[in-house]
């Protein structure tokens, strides 16, 4: 399916025609009002795309897929609708009013929206100056609906588990635990905190941290020292053996002796 295909269909009753910008900011207006109706959990995607038989088509098809989507033919108009929160824009480059690669700075400089390139140029200047700049895909025209849904959830997707991410920057899961490092502690799978040593906790934390490269044993001696004792070899072989004892519950070694090494966590994975 593509645009050649679908430009004489009618969707929803949208019928824009290549008329005034005072008609164009008109319907960007009606969209932004609606925008406070939306369900709760639709993301918001802007069509910005000078031509009104495309732009009718992208937000018709994307409106049918569960998305809530303003169309702008302009840039002045993409400015106005990212006042409201955007998770992605579909932009083109050759617009009335600017420079559709400009506009992608802009967008990045002031909104966290994903941005995916739709034109009819298809240089390879084009193309690497475009996700260079910003854009997450770059897609050129005649556009595969199907396919551009696939990539606007995919981007979606990944900037989901992005800002999933970076909220849970300090929690880290790996096999049946997760380790707070702002709250200092640790929880079993049943979600109670484990008790911890500060000791414990800090080789545990350097650990996990480490993303299961190996650290020797002088380097967990700097991790688990202070003022107040003496640490050496023998102490961090301790610990070590204190902590395996505690971390147990899936059979799974949590932490693996590295010969001639030190240790390594043998689960890791962030969240």
């Amino acid at each position: 399916m593509n645009v050649r295909s679908q430009d004489s269909a009618s969707r929803g009753g949208l019928n824009f025609q290549g008329g005034s910008n005072a008609h164009r900011t008109s319907n960007i207006v009606a969209d932004s009002a609606l925008q406070e109706l939306r369900p709760i959990g639709r993301e918001r995607l802007i069509v910005v795309e000078d031509d009104p038989v495309i732009r009718t088509m992208l937000v018709g098809y994307f409106s049918e897929n569960n998305f809530d989507v303003v169309g702008a033919g302009t840039c002045a108009e993409c400015r106005q609708a990212l006042r409201a929160r955007t998770d992605l824009v579909f932009l083109d480059l050759q617009l009335p009013d600017g420079d559709g690669f400009e506009l992608a700075r802009e967008i990045q400089a002031t909104s966290n929206a994903g941005i995916i390139f739709v034109t009819r140029r298809d240089t390879d200047v084009d193309r690497i100056l475009g996700l260079e700049i910003a854009g997450d895909h770059y897609v050129t025209k005649p556009i595969n609906l199907r396919e551009l849904l696939a990539r606007a959830r995919s981007v979606l997707r990944r900037r989901s588990i992005d800002r999933k991410a970076a909220r849970n920057h300090n929690s880290i899961a790996f096999g049946d635990w997760i380790i707070d490092l702002t709250r200092r502690e640790l929880l079993g799978s049943d979600g109670k905190p484990v008790a911890l040593t500060r000791a414990e906790f800090d080789l545990l934390a350097a650990l996990v941290g480490a993303d299961g490269r190996p650290l020797s044993r002088d380097y967990l001696i700097e991790v688990v020292s202070n003022r107040q004792a003496e640490v050496d070899i023998r102490t961090v072989d301790a610990l070590v053996a204190r902590l395996r004892r505690k971390l147990v519950g899936s059979g799974t070694p949590v932490i693996a002796t590295v010969t001639g090494v030190g240790y390594k966590l043998a689960l890791s994975e962030r969240l």
